[in-house]
């Protein structure tokens, strides 16, 4: 059993928003914080969001984003939070710890990415969740782990992932070094199916789109994807759709465009939840704004 199993418990004694401490066996030195919000229709069977907050570690504020569609639809909301002193930089959260500081690859047990299958099971474990999957969603910081955890692991427990505003991606390419793509981690073309066969939900604001954009990554390889984080997401899109095709693998990604909406980690909390639980994006101007990363 995990060893925090018994304070997940703790979520099934009350409602309203908890912050957990919780210890990944994978990396005891780097515990996280649970931020969880349970409205007062939930019961374990309700369905769980894992939520990835952006570069600012706030998931605190990611939780609260989530607060209207729990209460709405009796969701159970965590966000696993990374805080900067124990997971410094990108290279420790949007990267995953997958490189040491010599640019080597680390073991693969000790990747961040393989944490929030940790917390879903620790979750089964202590009874807050009784079906076999969650869903995943990230914004931000939050789109590039989210993206790359699918990428990067084999198996997960999430029946539908979200990767909304990423700064820029990891191109599904095995020619092309991590983290510009998934180049020297021991992957071949069985890892590109599973990638491409995943129902993977890329979320784009259409005034996402600038270059002059706060915390918009502006590295070499990050700038060949486009302009602002709009044009990065199709060039990662079509790209995926391309090497698909080339390998004759099925492709299952869709990319949806949300108008109205720029770099706003509340207001496609919002989208997202009526993707997956309305049927189709909010009506305009019915969500609200945070414009937090």
């Amino acid at each position: 059993m995990f060893e925090s199993a018994t304070s997940l418990r703790d979520i099934l004694k009350g409602y309203g928003r908890q912050a957990i401490p919780f210890t990944d066996p994978a990396n005891p030195d780097r515990p996280i914080v649970l931020n969880t919000y349970r409205p007062q229709g939930h019961t374990p069977e309700r369905p769980v969001i894992i939520v990835q907050h952006g570069m600012n570690r706030n998931g605190d504020d990611y939780r609260d984003f989530w607060i209207p569609a729990a209460d709405r639809h009796n969701l159970l909301i965590v966000a696993p939070t990374f805080p900067g002193t124990a997971y410094p930089g990108s290279e420790a959260y949007n990267n995953g710890l997958i490189l040491d500081d010599a640019g080597r690859v680390r073991p693969r047990e000790s990747w961040v990415y393989a944490t929030p299958a940790r917390v879903v099971r620790a979750l089964q474990q202590a009874g807050v969740m009784t079906a076999t999957k969650a869903r995943i969603y990230g914004h931000s910081a939050g789109g590039q782990f989210v993206h790359r955890m699918l990428s990067t692991q084999e198996d997960f427990p999430f029946e539908a992932a979200v990767a909304a505003n990423a700064g820029w991606y990891s191109l599904p390419l095995l020619e092309v070094a991590f983290p510009a793509g998934l180049g020297r981690l021991g992957f071949g073309t069985a890892d590109l199916a599973r990638l491409f066969a995943y129902p993977l939900q890329i979320v784009a604001g259409l005034d996402d789109c600038s270059a002059a954009a706060d915390n918009l990554p502006t590295q070499p390889e990050a700038i060949a994807q486009g302009t602002g984080r709009l044009q990065r997401a199709h060039t990662y899109f079509a790209r995926g759709k391309r090497e698909a095709e080339a390998l004759g693998l099925p492709f299952n990604w869709t990319l949806t465009e949300v108008p109205g909406i720029a770099h706003d980690g509340c207001a496609m909390s919002a989208v997202t939840a009526a993707l997956w639980f309305e049927g189709g994006l909010p009506a305009a101007g019915a969500v609200s704004a945070g414009h937090v990363a």
